[in-house]
């Protein structure tokens, strides 16, 4: 009887155990909560990565799928690399486009950050180590994206980029900070 009822505790401890890894095993709240703030921080980091940029994410359990475009083809694959590293990271969708070669592109970029940077309302945001309102030129075509604190802001950066010359259009992007 002491045997019978030895076993059955074994067996139910057992199960429990099974079941405490299993769950460990699914995403939680809490893991893929981790997972989000290490594959923003890894993407922050990375050394190349700066306003003409734009790199964005998505993740779905143990799923990392990048997204955004990028002017260095290596930045792509770093990106890439460096969530992969990540605990908990199984997989990594990388949809990165980068962004062809072109001087034209080139020059309407650095007319851009001087435009938007330049302006007194908005040259606070280029004193940050990633600065907030990323440029992407598709040619000649721009593309605002990134957070701002205010509408206002948005707006005049909006207005600073349709100030340029040799640009096609402008799409404003930008997010309003809550």
């Amino acid at each position: 009887m002491n045997r019978t009822v030895l076993l059955r505790v074994f067996l139910f401890a057992l199960i429990a155990a099974a079941a405490a890894v299993s769950a460990d095993q699914r995403p939680s709240g809490r893991g893929t909560d981790r997972i989000i703030r290490e594959v923003r921080h890894e993407l922050v980091m990375l050394p190349y990565y700066g306003v003409f940029d734009n790199v964005a994410y998505k993740v779905e359990g143990y799923t990392v799928t990048l997204l955004g475009q990028v002017t260095r083809p290596t930045l792509k694959s770093d990106a890439e690399n460096v969530v992969k590293k990540i605990e908990g990271v199984e997989k990594v969708k990388n949809e990165i486009e980068v962004l062809p070669l072109s001087p034209a592109d080139d020059r309407i970029r650095r007319a851009e950050y001087r435009a938007i940077y330049g302006d007194t309302v908005l040259n606070r945001y280029a004193l940050q180590a990633v600065p907030p309102i990323h440029i992407i030129v598709r040619n000649g075509n721009v593309t605002l994206a990134g957070v701002v604190a205010t509408e206002a802001d948005k707006n005049v950066a909006g207005i600073r980029a349709n100030g340029v010359s040799g640009v096609f259009g402008v799409t404003n992007n930008l997010r309003v900070e809550k």
